[in-house]
């Protein structure tokens, strides 16, 4: 994944700068980097690598030398940027989030066009960020040059172009991810997540339509390139990813999980499940969790605590493993609120299976009773393809996928199998669901389904992108490698 925020002031923005991208940290685990310009210096830059530590004090001795009115920032789970570019069109710097799945196909366009070369990244590969900026460089302005780019990438690209004279924001073509604007009496701001800039004292002014492109200055915002009437935005955004403070399409992100909270509560009254306590895997369980706690009439407990002080998030190593023993680690069981209890659990999802067997097995080490699991989505069939969401290389390393494998005996089931797995009214479903629980060892297992998180959710499920649970792209058409087609003018 990545976060962006960018600041165009009357001011010095490096202080805004600084923290607005530091409050994106919750979306990346491998780069970060800062650029601003500056009348007096030109282009600025600063990028470390922040694996093995966090994204302030990796800064804080760069912010001590860096000025100027406009700049950029970055979490990056990949590449290293923002990248500052000399092409026709001027000197600019550029950061982006997203996922390019054709640029095999870019590429050949591009040295047919003459591009020389691209520095090849230390892990293999093109950095898609020097791609993107070599597609915008084909144009004659920066607004046509990035609306050509997304228009060729297959995928999303939500891209920051950070010029002389101010900051191009554009969010990807199908408004998968989000791009706020911000607004204080000295400048205005962009970014991710609209909770980021409440602090620094901006207000919300805006949010950006799918494949939008905005001018932003210290002055104000244009238009420059119009939206798009489709919409797919990730639903993850409510159920996992997203900052619990912030909003997105009108719908804060902690209510929504709220409300997937009730809905599973009460689709639990119906069985006749009376545990003594309901619990949130942390962080992005808890709020599930309260919201179950409160429709059920059940005392919301914690019967493990995260230790924060010094683990960091658990998808922060590169290898599974140690991400999983991360996630063991620092998370501590109180077993006087565990032993002779029965627990329902709420985590945000089910990928491998790994960590919530482990944290059900020390639960029951601990004296639980019955441990009773509750994922705030529906079960996971797809890999994204939209996204740098997960590190997953394989469907298969989803559990469904394993369990789907073992009931049909194929790796690649068809469309019209893995739309039977994912009816929560089906057999093939009932089974499935049975599989998992004996594996990870739940007392019951039963997933949110979807027709309910959509309901949760209020968005229209044709503008929601639902394609890891079932496939399917909102009203857009998608193919498998994520090629993204217009189904209505």
């Amino acid at each position: 994944m990545g976060g962006f925020f960018g600041v165009a002031s009357h001011q010095d923005c490096v202080f805004d700068l600084f923290y607005g991208t530091d409050y994106h940290s919750h979306l990346g685990t491998r780069r970060a980097g800062l650029a601003v310009y500056s009348s007096g210096k030109g282009f600025d830059r600063a990028i470390h690598n922040i694996e093995s530590s966090y994204f302030r004090p990796k800064f804080e001795g760069d912010i001590q030398t860096m000025s100027g009115h406009l700049g950029i920032g970055c979490i990056s789970d990949y590449e290293s940027q923002p990248l500052v570019i000399r092409s026709h069109l001027g000197a600019f710097a550029i950061s982006t989030v997203g996922k390019i799945n054709n640029i095999d196909e870019i590429l050949e366009h591009l040295f047919a066009k003459g591009h020389q070369h691209f520095m090849e990244m230390s892990r293999g590969g093109t950095n898609p960020t020097e791609l993107v900026a070599s597609l915008i460089s084909q144009k004659e302005s920066f607004a046509e040059g990035i609306r050509f780019a997304q228009e060729l990438i297959r995928g999303s690209m939500t891209i920051l172009l950070l010029t002389k004279d101010g900051i191009y924001a554009a969010r990807d073509r199908f408004g998968r991810l989000p791009v706020e604007i911000g607004k204080k009496d000295d400048g205005y701001c962009v970014a991710f997540e609209s909770f980021s800039y409440l602090n620094l004292g901006y207000t919300s002014v805006r949010e950006l339509g799918p494949g939008e492109v905005v001018f932003l200055t210290a002055d104000g915002w244009e238009t420059v390139k119009p939206p798009y009437k489709e919409m797919s935005i990730c639903t993850f955004l409510w159920i996992y990813y997203g900052f619990p403070a912030s909003v997105y399409e009108g719908l804060n992100v902690e209510n929504a999980r709220y409300e997937c909270g009730r809905a599973l509560a009460r689709r639990d009254l119906t069985r006749d499940i009376r545990p003594d306590s309901v619990a949130g895997v942390p962080d992005s369980g808890i709020a599930h969790a309260i919201g179950y706690a409160n429709e059920a009439g059940v005392p919301y407990e914690r019967p493990f605590m995260k230790y924060t002080p010094t683990w960091p998030r658990s998808f922060m190593p590169t290898h599974q493993d140690k991400r999983d023993l991360i996630a063991r680690m620092k998370l501590i069981p109180d077993e006087e609120l565990i032993s002779g209890k029965s627990l329902l659990l709420i985590d945000d999802s089910i990928v491998r299976g790994t960590q919530l067997r482990e944290t059900t097995e020390y639960l029951f080490q601990s004296g639980a009773r019955e441990v009773h699991v509750r994922p705030a989505c529906p079960p996971l069939l797809y890999g994204c393809p939209f996204l740098n969401f997960s590190r997953s290389t394989s469907e298969m390393e989803l559990i469904t996928r394993r369990i789907i494998l073992k009931l049909e005996g194929t790796r690649s089931p068809a469309k019209e199998v893995l739309d039977s797995y994912a009816d929560p009214d089906s057999a093939e479903y009932k089974a499935m669901l049975e599989e998992i629980r004996s594996e990870l060892n739940f007392t019951s297992l039963h997933y949110h389904r979807l027709d309910d998180m959509i309901k949760a959710i209020r968005v229209p499920s044709c503008r929601l992108c639902t394609y890891c649970w079932n496939g399917k792209n909102g009203c857009v058409s998608t193919s498998e490698d994520g090629q993204t087609t217009h189904t209505s003018s």
